[in-house]
């Protein structure tokens, strides 16, 4: 079973305003009112122009960050007497369960059920993924249940292909199957979204001859295929090594009418690579433009991902010039593959030149990329580079790891600079990251056997 316990002093500033909006006004579906024949007319050009201007209060927590801010917010304005309704309701939960606050979320579902507030199926549809994402898949399965008995909202084949899509991604392929015997109970008929999934899940389990049947039972119930579900049986042949079977079922897709996408001739492409036939899979990315098909960064990525893998770093290079040629503006994936390769060779200084190249060019690092960065300074001891690029790291709201940030806080106090480290120390501290005991304890022994400012650091630590 999966542990829904969340511990009470982390869930409860957020429970407590969520509580409070308990006797909100809201509007009970269940009564509606009679109108007259002149407010069932369509409302003139004026009144329409004021019905489509967007609420301040929703545009005001679809840019708040922070979810507690967001409660604290929303229950500000029910104190002024504003009548909370469905978008305003679902923007807040849609917050929360983004930031896996789920003890909150449930609270205000269960306003949404007590108020009579009708909701979306697109509301649960979130909901159920991102319960997916966390691993809390009862609860996804409790949700999708619960929808038109509790919410009064009709499930559809849409919020079905996610619950299934959930039980998929996270193994739960018993499950998976006993909601595909009950489909046809519930009126619910598959199409291609359906069975893509259903095809992932046997492709997931190893089972080829299962996927190939779903495939086949597919074309028997004339469901359409789509190149996704070319594109993930392609995959699967390509990387068990059979390249040859890839290219059939992809010659088979072309048969069929279906257009091959970029990311076809990508899965393709890696297979080649696999086989060490770099130079057909690049003459492949050729061929697929004279087939009217535009490359894309997942083909250069493909490429790029087989010559650093082989140390080949000048043609690597080469490929990044010759996509800037091409207009082919490299993302961060691309960057990042760079960056990792100079930091595993101890090239800290390319690395970094490569750091601030994307960023020149317009591409905005990740937190995987200033956190290689840092990582490869405090592999090659030059921690007062790892600094600035941290300064960095800070400033786009990133944070390192915490072995990271114990290795760097250590190289500093060696190199005499407590300053610095206290400062790390500090930026930890507003962040609220903190260090176990086994750390601190490596710390403080580090500081007093060199005797590098203790006195100094223990003062910054105990005030």
């Amino acid at each position: 079973m999966i542990n829904l316990r969340i511990k009470l002093a982390a869930i409860t500033p957020s429970i407590l305003k969520i509580q409070n909006l308990g006797h909100f006004r809201t509007t009970n579906f269940h009564k509606p009112t009679s109108k007259s024949s002149t407010e069932k007319e369509r409302p003139h050009k004026p009144t329409r122009n004021l019905l489509c201007k967007p609420i301040p209060l929703l545009a005001d927590l679809k840019q708040i960050q922070d979810p507690d801010e967001a409660i604290s917010l929303f229950h500000d304005h029910q104190q002024t007497g504003f009548k909370h309704d469905y978008p305003t309701y679902s923007c807040l939960i849609y917050k929360l369960a983004k930031s896996r606050n789920f003890e909150a979320v449930e609270t205000l579902l269960g306003y949404l059920q007590t108020h009579y507030i009708r909701c979306k199926e697109t509301l649960f549809i979130g909901l159920i993924q991102h319960y997916g994402k966390a691993k809390l898949v009862d609860k996804s399965i409790e949700l999708f249940h619960n929808m038109g008995s509790s919410f009064n909202c009709s499930r559809s084949l849409q919020s079905f292909n996610a619950l299934l899509n959930v039980l998929v991604d996270n193994e739960r392929y018993e499950g998976a199957n006993e909601m595909l015997k009950s489909c046809s109970k519930n009126g619910i008929w598959l199409n291609s979204v359906s069975f893509n999934i259903i095809i992932k899940m046997w492709l997931e389990k190893g089972d080829w001859e299962m996927a190939r049947k779903v495939f086949d039972e597919m074309l028997e119930r004339e469901v359409e295929p789509t190149v996704v579900t070319y594109n993930c049986q392609i995959g699967f042949l390509c990387k068990r090594g059979d390249v040859e079977g890839g290219k059939s079922l992809f010659q088979d897709m072309v048969k069929k009418g279906k257009k091959p996408n970029a990311v076809s001739y990508a899965l393709l492409m890696e297979g080649l690579c696999s086989l060490g036939k770099y130079k057909e899979a690049k003459k492949l990315m050729f061929d697929m433009e004279y087939q009217g098909c535009k490359v894309k960064i997942v083909n250069y990525g493909v490429l790029m991902t087989d010559l650093l893998k082989r140390g080949e770093i000048g043609e690597a290079n080469s490929l990044l010039v010759e996509m800037k040629k091409r207009r082919i503006k490299p993302d961060v994936v691309i960057y990042n593959m760079l960056v990792n390769y100079f930091c595993k060779e101890g090239k800290t200084a390319e690395a970094y030149r490569m750091l601030v190249d994307m960023q020149i060019a317009g591409c905005c690092p990740n937190a995987a990329t200033y956190r290689m960065v840092v990582d490869g300074f405090c592999k090659t001891r030059e921690f007062e580079e790892g600094l600035k690029v941290l300064n960095a790291m800070l400033m786009s709201r990133h944070f390192p790891r915490m072995e990271t940030v114990m290795c760097l806080v250590l190289g500093l106090l060696d190199k005499g600079k407590v300053e610095d480290a206290c400062f790390v120390l500090e930026e930890m501290e507003k962040r609220k990251k903190r260090f176990d005991f086994d750390s601190w304890e490596v710390i403080v022994k580090d500081s007093c056997t060199s005797d590098r400012g203790v006195s100094w650091l223990l003062d910054e630590l105990v005030f």
